[in-house]
C-alpha cells in the first residue's frame, strides 16, 4: 500500500522511514518483511523508492544478535548507504546517549569503515 498509493502521489518529497521501517528495539518478523520489501523495491530501481530514506534509530541495540545485525547490514547495503541516516533515540528511553548509542551501531553492525563514514556523513535532504 505505501508504494502503490502513497509514494506515487509525493514523488517529488524526501520520506524517511523511521527506524528501518519498526518500532525499535530491534526488528521483528512485520518489520523484516517490510524492510525486505522496500530494499527489494529499491534495488530494482522502482522510481517511486527515488526519494526514500531510512534510519537505524532504536534497531541496533546491544540486545542485537549477531543475525539480526547482519540481516540490518545486508539490507543497508541493497538499500544503498546514501540513503541511510543514524539517529538515536535510547537517551530519552533512558538506556544508552547518543555517543554510546554510536558506539555500540559501530561495534556491533558487520560493515566497514567507509561504509560507517558514509552513514555518519549522511544529511537527510530536508535539513540541506
Amino acid at each position: 500500500m505505501f508504494l502503490s498509493e502513497i509514494l506515487p502521489v509525493a514523488p517529488d518529497i524526501p520520506i524517511q522511514i523511521a527506524h528501518l521501517s519498526g518500532a525499535g528495539p530491534g526488528l521483528d518478523a512485520g518489520s523484516k518483511e517490510a524492510l525486505i520489501m522496500f530494499a527489494d523495491a529499491i534495488s530494482a530501481a522502482d522510481p517511486r523508492t527515488r526519494n526514500l530514506f531510512f534510519d537505524v534509530t532504536t534497531n541496533v541495540t546491544m540486545q542485537t544478535s549477531a543475525e539480526d545485525a547482519k540481516f540490518i547490514a545486508d539490507r543497508l547495503r541493497q538499500i544503498g548507504l546514501r540513503r541511510i541516516l543514524y539517529g538515536s533515540d535510547m537517551a530519552i528511553s533512558g538506556n544508552l546517549t547518543a555517543r554510546q548509542g554510536w558506539g555500540a551501531f559501530r561495534g556491533l553492525m558487520p560493515l566497514t569503515e567507509a561504509e560507517f563514514r558514509t552513514i555518519a556523513n549522511n544529511i537527510a535532504p530536508y535539513m540541506r
